[in-house]
């Protein structure tokens, strides 16, 4: 029993008290920030085959040439996880937790997703790779795009879901018989009125051309 509450004190350390509330428990969030206390490059188990120590290596180099300070999870992302494929909200997740300003980069193999957390600065919300791009030109292509200027806004990154855009709160009109039979009504109102007023017309016309014919005789 005393090993366990060490064990959830530690745990609970991890995270800063201020972001408990918006980052919900998660194994790829512990690893990272526990591993960004040393070095700002966190790669899972699943990933190292893909990342080897001369890549780890070129990352390192592309985060250290940043003009931010940036901090890369190379983790598996998805719908199947509780960000539900939103992988902008993965990170915002990550920079909450490791509570520190900067550029907070997610990595899966085949996209890099990146948001600003606290910095005056700018990314692309993602970015696809090339074909058999390595990992560090993956980071590289990402980070030219990166763009600095007091006149963006250092706000902390987003902890929640977006929220979905709001339905119409009008419903589509829906069938009775007394509408059906008073458009009816209208319509042949309409049309009764439409036809009197040709045929009114035409009559005029015809009055006014028989005139001129009696005129001529």
């Amino acid at each position: 029993m005393k090993r366990l509450l060490l064990l959830l004190l530690a745990t609970t350390s991890l995270v800063p008290a201020t972001a408990w509330a918006a980052v919900p428990s998660d194994p790829r969030v512990t690893a990272a920030t526990t591993a960004w206390a040393t070095q700002p490059l966190y790669v899972d188990p699943d990933y190292t085959s893909l990342v080897d120590a001369p890549q780890s290596a070129e990352l390192l180099r592309e985060i250290e040439a940043a003009p931010v300070p940036v901090f890369v999870a190379v983790v598996p992302t998805g719908e199947w996880f509780q960000e539900e494929g939103d992988t902008e909200l993965l990170a915002g997740w990550l920079a909450a937790s490791n509570d520190k300003p900067g550029l907070y980069v997610v990595m899966d193999g085949n996209t890099t997703y990146g948001v600003e957390h606290e910095i005056a600065a700018w990314v692309p919300s993602s970015s696809y790779a090339k074909a058999r791009q390595s990992m560090s030109g993956q980071l590289g292509d990402y980070l030219e795009d990166l763009k600095t200027d007091e006149r963006y806004d250092p706000k902390p990154a987003r902890t929640e879901p977006t929220q979905p855009y709001p339905e119409s709160p009008s419903e589509p009109e829906r069938f009775t018989v007394g509408k059906a039979i008073g458009n009816g009504i209208g319509g042949g109102v309409v049309g009764m009125l439409g036809g009197a007023l040709l045929a009114g017309i035409v009559l005029a016309v015809a009055a006014g051309v028989g005139r001129r014919r009696g005129g001529t005789q």
